[in-house]
């Protein structure tokens, strides 16, 4: 997060993610305190949502029960103090932004879907300490000195922690907090993007970013056979059996597999971001909706969808992209260079002509392909280009100030490139 104080300086807060290197002894410890705060979840979730809407618990009894618990369950005494208090309050931000509409209501985690994880809010017993410059030490509470793989220096000071359980084992992620001076006013060019499935990044300069499939063939071929080999072994189970050996060793290599490709998609997302936001002073951005984007097509049983495994396989595809991630990132490293991402609304940038403002359905022909179909006009190019460069001419009227004839035109139409401003139909005389 950056936050920027006029005068003060930028408050910038980051989480860095370190890569953890426990004993065995050590690995069996984290592994019981991430099993105990999902279980805490779990019991608060129940504990809470006990009575229905009409109960509202405060969160001095929710504190109250955690400490019982503790007493009387012996494993959850295994859990910290301060990170059972750390679950209570992400469960309650977890209730307030439900109520505030920000997010759905908060569910049971479930041992095989659920990451692991182990909050730590105080920085100052972690006690971090440099060994060389490669490898540093961490203290854990109730685990010990732990070793993690210093591959960055920490920047200003450390408030907290999270310890998490993913594919490749454990990491920590350490919450730094730091200020510095006001970044200098960015002068460099201003430009619009573009995202899609078929050109990730399309750039109103005419400049693509693209990047090779996350999975090469035999990645892909080999995902696919451990993805059927899991479900050969869940129809041999019977309902209520416990998952066996074999199953959780396929389950595994799934997840390795796909932590594989997230971490190439994290580290391409990354540099490009790092690369436009040191470029450019100003991008554009379309507000893309996409979770309405990637909702099914499946339909209900009276109104069945149609193509639907051509959709599945188009949210698979939007879903890999990641376009929130990308965004997020983009903006935090923008506004540390001193630069600026506006966001303007989606509709008609795919279909209006840059050129002449005209605005129809049959100007893009295909879906690289964009033609305009006025008479007067008849602009023939990139559609994806096309797309970005109504992108930033959208964020170049959002960034000025508001003013009358700013450009922006009857019914919130924007002004095209080169050409009239459109105006409102004349209405019809009544007699």
């Amino acid at each position: 997060m950056v936050r920027l104080n006029k005068g003060v300086g930028v408050e910038i807060q980051r989480g860095i993610k370190f890569r953890l290197y426990p004993t065995p002894e050590q690995a069996e410890a984290l592994q019981t305190q991430g099993h105990a705060a999902r279980a805490m979840w779990n019991l608060l979730h129940d504990w809470w949502t006990w009575g229905g809407r009409s109960r509202r618990p405060s969160l001095t009894l929710a504190d109250k029960a955690i400490r019982q618990a503790r007493k009387d369950i012996p494993w959850l005494a295994g859990l910290p103090a301060q990170a059972a208090q750390q679950v209570l309050r992400q469960y309650h931000r977890a209730w307030v932004n439900c109520w505030e509409g920000r997010a759905e209501t908060p569910r049971f985690k479930s041992r095989v879907r659920s990451k692991m994880t182990v909050d730590l809010p105080q920085g100052r017993d972690l006690n971090i300490t440099r060994l060389s410059g490669r490898w540093s030490i961490v203290k854990v509470p109730k685990v010990g000195v732990v070793r993690f793989r210093a591959h960055r220096p920490i920047p200003g000071k450390v408030t907290g922690a999270r310890v998490v359980r993913e594919a490749n084992g454990w990491h920590i992620v350490l919450r730094a907090h730091w200020e510095q001076d006001d970044p200098a006013p960015h002068t460099g060019p201003t430009v619009g993007i573009d995202r899609g499935v078929v050109v990730p990044l399309a750039l109103s300069d005419g400049t693509d970013y693209t990047h090779p499939q996350w999975s090469n063939p035999k990645q892909s071929e080999r995902l696919v056979r451990l993805e059927r080999q899991a479900a050969r072994q869940r129809r041999s189970h019977k309902p209520g059996d416990s998952t066996s050996n074999r199953l959780k060793a396929t389950y595994d290599k799934i997840h390795g597999l796909r932590a594989r490709l997230t971490r190439r998609r994290a580290d391409w997302q990354h540099k490009t971001t790092h690369t436009l936001a040191s470029v450019y002073s100003l991008i554009g951005l379309e507000d893309l909706n996409i979770a309405g984007m990637v909702r099914s097509a499946r339909g209900t049983a009276e109104t069945p969808g149609e193509q639907v495994r051509q959709k599945a396989g188009l949210n698979r595809s939007i879903q890999g992209e990641a376009w929130h991630q990308l965004h997020t990132q983009l903006t935090y490293k923008t506004t540390e260079r001193g630069g600026r991402v506006v966001v303007v609304p989606a509709p008609g940038t795919s279909q209006r002509c840059h050129m002449c403002g005209f605005v129809d359905a049959r100007n893009r022909k295909s879906q690289a392909v964009f033609a305009c179909t006025n008479p007067t006009c008849g602009w023939v190019g990139n559609a994806d280009t096309n797309a970005a460069k109504n992108t930033h001419f959208a964020a170049l009227q959002a960034a000025k100030p508001t003013a009358p004839g700013s450009g922006v035109a009857g019914r919130g139409a924007l002004q095209p490139l080169g050409g009239a401003l459109k105006r409102q139909p004349k209405r019809k005389a009544t007699a």
